[in-house]
């Protein structure tokens, strides 16, 4: 019950007390006078006192541009001391973020007004704003810019390669160093791709355009460009001589090529029968011509006259017992239309007509003695009663004898079969010469 009254009595005496120290301090300096930077103040008191810092006075703190407060509003307590920190700082942006492969340089850090420039680093591209000021709302005036790759890798080829083909070829090997690119970003390529043969490839005789292309990881491209010229001697170009066959190999005309001449039955080959393309761009050896075949009917034997056929003529000996055989007639008649295909298969008519001693023996328009057209006779074995025809290749072997006339068709179907004739053909297929019979 006492505890009681007391309790009661002591809220009683509280609004004296309070009633007693306000007007005790009232009108008295109270708090420290605000010294305000960078900003202004007004302050009210509770009864309009003179003094804007006694106690329970309320002061509206205003900074200036690009500065803030911890307060827009302080009351000076009974402490004596304001109610929170009235000072106006400088306002202040967020940290600005590193740009990767770059960086920034600011004039005042991250206060109110200050300029930042971005920029990066070699071989990287600045992509957005170039600059970011920091405003007084404490945002920055501009983003982060990226620095981005933008710069093609660079790479740089081989200068021209000029090469001489090799003797015998129209190729030369041709090598070079790999060049190797470039990056002026991160250093890292992703592929080499080359355009045109490898090094150390046999490059045939011209021009050949060549590229190098590389990439980096942003997928930037740099080229480069050389050309490989391969250049081949060459002689003058040779011909085959007229009435023969000329056969070369490589390419007919290039260093180290070789050319064999070889002249048509019933000619004889003068000069060289091979000949190269030498280094100094000169054809060794002499000219090669083929001179008519000077036969000889005025030998003493049959084997004399032979030999001057041996490989290079066919020989057709037709022997006949009188002009007046009519197989010899028959026959004469037949081949008197086809020259062009004796010819063509190197083949020479001998006739030999009569009987010993009123016979008489004939190449074309040339006689032979009758003692040289008997020893014909006798050396191949041909009777002089009867009509008899005798084929002899180039070798003087003795390969068909008709007893009764042919044809030329015959005659021709049984020399194209003979070894020697299928390279003649090919020969003469390749020199364009030809014949209706």
């Amino acid at each position: 019950l006492f505890n009681s009254f007391f309790a009661h009595f002591l809220l009683g005496l509280l609004p004296p007390v309070l009633a007693v120290l306000l007007s005790r301090f009232s009108g008295t300096p109270w708090c420290a006078p605000i010294k305000l930077k960078h900003g202004d103040v007004s302050c009210r008191t509770p009864r309009g006192d003179h003094h804007r810092n006694v106690m329970g006075t309320r002061c509206k703190i205003r900074c200036k541009q690009g500065y803030e407060s911890h307060s827009s509003e302080v009351v000076c307590m009974a402490s004596k001391h304001w109610s929170s920190n009235y000072a106006c700082r400088q306002s202040r942006c967020p940290k600005l973020d590193m740009p990767v492969n770059g960086g920034y340089k600011c004039s005042d850090g991250s206060y109110f007004n200050s300029r930042c420039e971005f920029f990066c680093s070699p071989g990287f591209s600045l992509k957005g704003q170039k600059t970011a000021t920091c405003q007084h709302t404490s945002v920055w005036s501009a983003g982060v810019p990226t620095c981005v790759d933008l710069d093609p890798p660079k790479i740089k080829c081989p200068t021209l390669k000029d090469k001489w083909a090799e003797p015998r070829k129209l190729t030369a090997r041709v090598t070079w160093d790999t060049p190797e690119g470039v990056d002026t970003a991160d250093g890292i390529l992703t592929d080499v791709i080359l355009k045109g043969k490898p090094s150390k490839s046999d490059f045939p005789e011209g021009l050949h355009k060549m590229s190098y292309t590389v990439f980096d990881r942003a997928g930037n491209k740099g080229s480069c460009r050389f050309t490989v010229r391969v250049r081949v001697r060459r002689c003058s170009p040779l011909f085959p001589p007229d009435n023969g066959y000329m056969k070369c190999d490589a390419d007919k005309d290039n260093y180290g090529a070789s050319c064999e001449f070889k002249c048509t039955g019933g000619f004889e080959l003068q000069g060289s029968a091979a000949r190269v393309c030498q280094y100094g761009l000169t054809w060794s050896g002499s000219d090669t011509t083929c001179a008519p075949m000077n036969i000889n009917v005025g030998v003493r034997s049959a084997a004399a006259l032979l030999d001057q056929f041996y490989e290079k003529r066919r020989l057709l000996i037709i022997s006949a017992p009188t002009a007046a055989n009519h197989n010899y007639r028959f026959q004469m008649t037949n081949l008197q239309h086809a020259q062009c295909g004796l010819d063509l298969r190197h083949v020479t008519v001998i006739e030999l007509v009569g009987t010993y001693p009123a016979q008489v023996g004939r190449i074309r328009h040339r006689l032979l003695t009758p003692a040289l057209a008997l020893q014909l006779r006798i050396l191949l074995r041909i009777p002089q009663r009867s009509f008899q025809m005798v084929l002899v290749d180039k070798q003087g072997i003795d390969k068909q004898r008709y007893p009764f006339p042919i044809t030329a068709a015959e005659l021709f179907t049984t020399i194209d079969t003979f070894p020697l004739r299928k390279d003649e053909m090919l020969l003469q297929q390749e020199a364009g010469q030809s014949c209706q019979s």
